[in-house]
């Protein structure tokens, strides 16, 4: 199976401004979705696992989803399941190849921390921290990425002083 990664728009079968009904329908087929709610916050999560790739669904504004993150399934653990950014798995291909691909396509990469790369305005962001054995860059970086969050145009804006 494949999970497109389709920035500002979803991730997979989860689309943003889904509703939680909708969110939990839409990754049903992979088993029962664990729904949760942080108390005191305007956050519920939608938590699944595609074969072995996992799956969290945020909702931070009502009854809305605002971001899908995708979980590289971990040391050892092998899945048929891909996770594709225009055609690159960027569970397999090394990190930097995905976020050289992205420049190349003409999108503005913060890799400032290098081991959390976003892509504002898309919005993608990724991850590369894990205390796991993998393959590292020179650095002592993972090569590869271990997450990456597909949301809306503005959710980074945060970080560059915008009002979201």
């Amino acid at each position: 199976m494949d999970l497109l990664l389709e920035p500002p728009h979803g991730a997979g079968p989860v689309r943003l401004g889904m509703t939680l009904d909708e969110a939990v329908a839409a990754v049903a087929p992979w088993g029962e979705p664990r729904v949760r709610t942080r108390p005191g916050r305007v956050l519920v999560t939608v938590s699944a696992t595609c074969d072995k790739v996992g799956v969290e669904v945020l909702l931070e504004e009502e009854d809305t989803v605002t971001a899908v993150e995708l979980w590289w399934p971990g040391e050892g653990r092998e899945t048929s399941t891909r996770v594709l950014l225009d055609g690159a798995d960027v569970f397999r291909l090394p990190a930097d190849d995905i976020l050289a691909r992205a420049a190349a396509r003409g999108w503005a990469v913060d890799a400032e921390n290098p081991e959390n790369p976003v892509v504002p305005g898309v919005s993608l962001g990724f991850t590369r921290q894990t205390s796991q054995k993998v393959p590292r860059n020179a650095e002592g970086i993972p090569a590869h990425f271990t997450s990456a969050l597909v949301a809306g145009e503005k959710y980074y804006d945060h970080r560059y002083g915008k009002a979201g």
